[in-house]
């Protein structure tokens, strides 16, 4: 059975306007004709999964110094100016990418387990513009569906200090 062709959507549309209005057909050849706008069917929408009912929402995006929800300024201010010392640190120099993110799993998964409530994580400053990719990719990592839940704040403990990441993890309920 023969699958139908979709249909060009109205943006698919003109960029093939832009595309045949620079182009110079060989000699003795026609331009090339503009599609016609109901020719193939727009894609339909995907449906996003929904959460069950009754569940708490995701937490939100975490980023490093941003006081996050639910934590009273003092508390803030301790962790955030590096007055609340961390229990655990690791140390992820030397390591490639995806040796540093599989010992950031684990290491938070113990530390959570472990009912720890800060931590610090030491990627180095790296020597590209932006740091060293460990130091650029701990963001995302820490924001990924499987690390997020675990954390409630990110802070740098000095801020001439780039390289350290401080964690203060949630309270195990």
């Amino acid at each position: 059975m023969a699958r139908r062709p979709r249909r060009l959507t109205e943006h698919e549309l003109a960029h093939w306007a832009d595309y045949v209005r620079e182009v110079r057909p060989l000699s003795g050849r026609a331009p090339p004709a503009r599609p016609p706008a109901g020719a193939m069917p727009t894609p339909a929408p995907q449906a996003t999964p929904k959460a069950p009912p009754g569940s708490p929402p995701p937490p939100s995006y975490l980023a490093t110094g941003a006081r996050p929800p639910g934590l009273d300024n003092a508390s803030w201010n301790r962790f955030r100016d590096g007055k609340l010392p961390p229990s655990r640190t690791l140390d992820l120099h030397g390591k490639t990418a995806d040796r540093a993110f599989h010992a950031l799993e684990k290491f938070l998964r113990a530390a959570y387990a472990d009912r720890v409530r800060c931590v610090e994580i030491i990627t180095g400053r790296g020597s590209g513009e932006h740091g060293g990719i460990i130091r650029r990719e701990l963001p995302l990592w820490l924001n990924l569906q499987s690390l997020r839940p675990l954390i409630l704040a990110a802070a740098h403990p000095h801020r001439a200090n780039q390289g350290a990441t401080r964690l203060l993890l949630r309270r195990v309920k």
